[in-house]
């Protein structure tokens, strides 16, 4: 099993749990199923989430990578929605198994992580204009 160097263990003051100590070699990974999101799910839950994909965000980006130590029941509340499956066939009770965020999701569910990263760009874009203007 892979080990995230540098992936939170944790939601920083809550018992959010993010990533696994070590690979369950008696009964296998537990298996990654797509859990139903209701309107009134507990804030600090939202918040656990919202932390969690912005740690997968900062850590992989939009490249694939692999489950490895990630907690199942953590990707679980993102799987099939704003992380998929990276390969075909997916192996959900595998430790191998590549995953991505699906961009489009993601920034849908979760804008204020992803819009960072758009206004990064968009000042670049405007710092290029500027210094076209000074020519």
């Amino acid at each position: 099993m892979l080990k995230h160097r540098g992936f939170p263990g944790r939601l920083p003051g809550t018992d959010f749990q993010f990533t696994i100590r070590r690979a369950n070699v008696k009964e296998g990974a537990t298996p990654l199923i797509s859990r139903e999101r209701f309107k009134d799910r507990r804030a600090p839950d939202r918040r656990a989430d919202e932390a969690f994909i912005a740690a997968l965000w900062e850590h992989f980006g939009e490249e694939p990578f692999e489950r490895g130590n990630l907690d199942a029941g953590r990707l679980s509340w993102l799987f099939g929605r704003e992380v998929v499956a990276a390969e075909d066939p997916f192996d959900p009770r595998s430790y191998e198994a590549l995953l991505k965020i699906d961009l489009k999701r993601a920034r849908l569910s979760y804008p204020d992580i992803f819009n960072d990263a758009q206004d990064d760009w968009d000042d670049e874009e405007d710092d290029e204009e500027w210094d076209d203007d000074e020519d």
